[in-house]
């Protein structure tokens, strides 16, 4: 009796142990996301001279304005999906005496897309004529008689348009 509460027991505990080390299936993981999101576009919309308000209309606030280096905003970004790895994002932009943009520096840059950098392509648009690459339409050929084609154009062709019935207005006026 005395070894069977014991086995009993010892198999309890080893299970919560088991249980405890394991997250349960199906448990929704939140995403995380802190900072300034900062994107391709709105680092190609900035010029050098442009001032302090131009940049924050553009960029929005920064996430850091330290008081040691009053020239720099740092906006950073990151994300954390729901169990995966973090993945953070970060861009300095640094203003002259002047309060007036003279550099960037990050993981952005200007005009460079990071799926064209990562994947090499040239990142020069052109823009082509698209009537020159479209394909001209293809004359029909009529449906041969008594086929199914046929069939479906005599329907549609012998189609009666009927009227649709509008709605009397309702009566407004207080009894």
């Amino acid at each position: 009796m005395q070894n069977t509460k014991l086995l009993l027991t010892s198999f309890t505990f080893v299970g919560l142990l088991a249980l405890a080390g394991c997250s349960f299936p199906g448990v929704y993981k939140i995403d995380i996301q802190q900072g300034n999101v900062v994107t391709q576009d709105m680092i190609d919309q900035l010029r050098p001279g442009m001032t302090r308000r131009q940049v924050r209309f553009i960029m929005g606030n920064p996430l850091l304005a330290d008081t040691f280096h009053a020239d720099r905003w740092d906006y950073l970004y990151s994300l954390q999906p729901g169990g995966g790895e973090r993945q953070q994002e970060r861009i300095s932009v640094i203003f002259n005496g002047n309060d007036q943009l003279v550099s960037l520096s990050g993981d952005f840059m200007p005009g460079v897309s990071r799926d064209e950098a990562i994947m090499g392509k040239d990142s020069g648009t052109t823009v082509t004529d698209p009537t020159q690459n479209a394909e001209k339409p293809k004359p029909e050929k009529p449906a041969k008689p008594g086929s199914l084609l046929d069939q479906i154009q005599k329907d549609v062709d012998n189609v009666e348009t009927v009227p649709v019935p509008t709605p009397e207005p309702l009566d407004t006026s207080p009894q």
